[in-house]
């Protein structure tokens, strides 16, 4: 089977505008988590969220931001952070065979704020001042096409739309497309910036939110018997992934491994999952399958854990299921404790920590847990913890509402400095 590396990291996240700094601050146990100040937000139940600590508009030129919605705007600046990461540049700069690279970045939601923006315009000011690049500013195809445009990818552009699970699954998208022979090399991952009223009173009135308003750094806190709710943000995660021929013939740096990814759906309601968590169980099993490893082999898991009641508890059962008595010698974090949920963005920054935590051989603590929720027969990381020496290999969750599951695998194998 053709081995998949990872060559290039991109990052605008609540924690840092780029990857290093968006690691080092998991690293430090920080919280992105903050009160909205907005008017609009005062008169909702919850008012707090986790925006990115970086303005797209500090980094790519305000004309052309005018034409994106937030939503490209952050893909786009993760995006060639991962292509210059990787070694690679732009126009004349840009060596790679056109025909042989790909793209797949995900959204959950897609331009949300410029759709429901060009409804008020409408609205407000009639017809004629709709902007004529309303559509392709909100079709969720957006992101994925400007990182197209702009590095000119002909391979093939994607956009997996699978709620909370979509980043996971456009890397697992990327994956098939170079060991199906489809490319070379893709930049993959996700983005997602919905953080505007009609979601936050949409997920609130769900009671999926927390109501931490009074202390907003604190208000993410998986498997902790306090929590209420998740933290919503946003950002984009996006990274190079070749085949490991094709980064060993230009002298590029790996990051690590993917080593295999399993895709399931629960088919048990459209925003509960099953309480057995079997199809959770059912995407770590098969990503274990096809990257060749047992149980045993795991070190870490990154969890979805989203500080949902019912979803915390899930998926520490299905860990267990799907680990079986090895699952209490594998150190599990939940880093949506530091940056909230970030939708179909959350598969790409959990997969990119969980990358870095196997190569730094440090995983980032789950903050917040006053109170662990009792008998959840994890060994769950409450402060940065250290990795062993060796081989080592880890897995990433991502469920989302439809019930769809996908867990990515990793591994620390072909690093090079």
């Amino acid at each position: 089977m053709t081995t998949v590396v990872i060559t290039g990291f991109g990052a605008t996240t609540p924690l840092g505008g780029d990857a290093p700094s968006t690691w080092q601050a998991m690293l430090e146990g920080t919280s992105g988590v903050k009160a909205l100040e907005a008017e609009w937000a005062q008169e909702l139940p919850t008012r707090i969220a986790a925006p990115v600590k970086v303005e797209p508009t500090e980094v790519i030129d305000r004309v052309e931001a005018r034409r994106l919605d937030r939503s490209s705007q952050l893909a786009l600046v993760a995006g060639l952070e991962a292509w210059s990461d990787a070694g690679f540049g732009l126009g004349e700069d840009n060596p790679v065979d056109r025909d042989r690279l790909g793209v797949a970045c995900a959204t959950g939601i897609g331009g949300l704020h410029s759709l429901l923006g060009q409804w008020d315009v409408h609205k407000d000011k009639g017809y004629r001042r709709v902007s004529p690049f309303t559509i392709p500013m909100l079709m969720a195809n957006a992101p994925a096409a400007n990182i197209g445009l702009r590095i000119g990818a002909r391979a093939g552009v994607h956009t997996p739309v699978s709620a909370c699970a979509s980043a996971n699954e456009a890397i697992s998208l990327g994956v098939d497309m170079l060991r199906l022979g489809r490319a070379d090399l893709a930049v993959v991952g996700g983005t997602e910036a919905v953080i505007h009223p009609l979601p936050i009173a949409a997920f609130g009135n769900m009671q999926a939110l927390s109501r931490r308003n009074d202390d907003p750094a604190a208000a993410s806190r998986p498997w902790d018997t306090g929590r209420d709710g998740f933290v919503l943000g946003e950002g984009a995660v996006l990274m190079v992934i070749e085949t490991l021929e094709h980064a060993q013939a230009r002298g590029a740096r790996i990051y690590g491994t993917i080593a295999g990814a399993g895709i399931s759906a629960d088919s048990h309601d459209m925003v509960q999952p099953d309480p057995i968590g079997y199809g959770q169980s059912l995407a770590m099993r098969r990503a274990l399958a096809e990257a060749g490893l047992a149980p045993t082999d795991i070190a870490h898991v990154n969890a979805h854990a989203t500080s949902t009641p019912q979803g915390d508890t899930t998926e520490a059962g299905s860990i267990r299921n799907a680990l079986g008595t090895h699952a209490d010698s594998v150190i599990v974090t939940g880093t949506k404790s530091m940056t909230g949920h970030l939708l179909g963005a959350a598969g790409a920054i959990e997969t990119f920590a969980t990358v870095m935590a196997l190569k730094s051989r440090r995983v980032p603590g789950t903050i917040n847990i006053e109170d662990l929720e009792p008998d959840l027969g994890l060994d769950v990381a409450t402060t940065t913890r250290e990795l062993p020496a060796g081989d080592l290999a880890a897995l990433n969750n991502s469920f989302g509402f439809g019930g769809h599951n996908v867990a990515i695998a990793v591994t620390n194998q072909n690093i090079t400095d």
